[in-house]
């Protein structure tokens, strides 16, 4: 079944292996975050850009790799396995990223016309309040209401809705930091 491979698919550590080729660990500097954001503040931009196209990747690929199997609700089914491979990889005691990026690449390939709109709503989000934790809340809560607008049924609407819920429980933290006013900006 296509779902396993896109879990696993999901687990692969590319901001660890981003963080290596620096002679640095992600887990262990910054916000201890596996993803583009910490690989942002911690390595720069360059890092940042190579973590962010590995995970969105990752996301595209189970989603391409579903939907050419069995159409677009195993689509929706490999990119929510995704997700939960990098947000809980086995490989690493269920010890993953936010799963943000994942998302976004599965959606670009299921819901691109909605990802372009989220995806400007984020960079505006960022731009304006320089933390892109709240721009992240804002994509995993839109995507079921795009799918749901777009006329998708009802079960991959709830597969997103899904995915988007996994993303917000990642959130849990920068949420509470959001909340006190606490949340670093990328620039920090």
């Amino acid at each position: 079944m296509a779902v396993v491979p896109a879990y696993l698919l999901g687990t692969l550590p590319t901001a660890l292996v981003v963080g290596r080729g620096y002679g640095r660990d992600l887990t262990t500097e910054g916000s201890g975050n596996p993803g583009a954001s910490n690989a942002w503040r911690t390595l720069g931009r360059r890092a940042a850009a190579v973590v962010l196209m590995g995970d969105v990747g990752k996301g595209a690929l189970a989603a391409g790799m579903g939907w050419a199997i069995g159409g677009r609700a195993l689509g929706v089914g490999c990119a929510l396995a995704a997700v939960v491979g990098h947000v809980a990889p086995v490989t690493r005691r269920f010890r993953g990223g936010k799963g943000v990026a994942t998302l976004v690449g599965a959606a670009l390939v299921l819901l691109p016309g909605a990802m372009v709109v989220l995806g400007l709503a984020w960079a505006l989000i960022v731009r304006i309040s320089g933390v892109a934790a709240t721009g992240s809340l804002v994509v995993a809560a839109g995507l079921p209401v795009a799918a749901a607008l777009t006329g998708q049924s009802p079960m991959e609407v709830a597969m997103w809705a899904a995915a988007g819920v996994v993303v917000v429980t990642r959130h849990r933290e920068n949420i509470g930091r959001l909340r006190r006013g606490e949340e670093p900006s990328l620039s920090d």
